[in-house]
């Protein structure tokens, strides 16, 4: 089984811009006063881990980290350029912020009209139909608890931890990922949550481990599994949906 066929749902990672706005919520930087050195070294590492995942869909990503590094080398190199140069760095430099301040407010905005709509499906509850239907239907929900990036980052700890990173291979793995979504179903059931890092103990197929992180992914998108993460940057842990808790 090839890696494309564990392509799903790439746009859950949204963009380069929501990538680049998380970062700088993480590392607490106001985006005013942002100087893009400081996060450019997080955004490529996340660029390596979505590379992995799925080398198809990071143009977009690939671009932006080629700016940020643009951008960086000319703030850390000593200023022996033209002044022109420098005005060239700073206007690249605050288009770049201007970007992310627009996008910020588009993310807030889409924030607020979705706790409009919950808030409007709480009031105003839908009536059952008299008839359920024969086959439960797929919902896309979004990740509340933890954010798709912050799955990304604990994936990129476990493929950069020492002992996986000497053993780990690049052949394909046959395992469909309706089997990884079983057992992972299957443990939940058994022990309730359980660790995200657990998961990938003695994993050492690099395409095994993405086809472990899509179905994790693919559970708490469309069968509404939760990801939370007690301590900010810590380990996160994989719960089943509400309605399957026990008693």
């Amino acid at each position: 089984m090839s890696l494309a066929e564990y392509r799903v749902a790439t746009d859950l990672f949204a963009g380069p811009m929501d990538l680049l706005l998380y970062l700088v919520r993480r590392h607490e930087v106001d985006v005013c006063q942002l100087r893009l050195s400081e996060v450019t070294s997080h955004f490529l590492d996340y660029l390596d881990v979505l590379e992995m995942v799925d080398y198809e869909m990071v143009g977009d990503f690939v671009v932006l980290g080629s700016t940020l590094l643009e951008i960086k080398s000319r703030e850390v190199l000593p200023k022996v350029e033209e002044e022109q140069d420098e005005e060239q760095e700073e206007e690249q430099s605050s288009d770049l912020v201007a970007r992310l301040l627009e996008y910020r407010r588009y993310k807030d905005a889409a924030h607020q009209l979705e706790l409009r709509a919950d808030e409007w499906l709480e009031r105003f509850p839908r009536i059952a139909p008299s008839k359920p239907p024969a086959e439960r239907p797929q919902v896309v929900r979004r990740i509340r608890e933890v954010e798709v990036w912050d799955l990304v980052s604990a994936l990129a700890r476990i493929i950069r931890m020492p002992d996986i990173q000497k053993t780990i291979a690049v052949r394909m793995d046959e395992t469909p990922m309706s089997v990884h979504q079983e057992r992972i179903r299957t443990r939940l059931v058994e022990e309730g949550r359980v660790s995200f890092s657990s998961f990938f103990d003695n994993e050492k197929l690099q395409s095994r481990i993405v086809g472990i992180f899509l179905a994790i992914l693919e559970l708490i998108r469309h069968e509404g599994y939760r990801a939370e993460q007690p301590v900010d940057y810590d380990e996160i842990w994989i719960l089943p949906p509400l309605e399957q808790r026990p008693d």
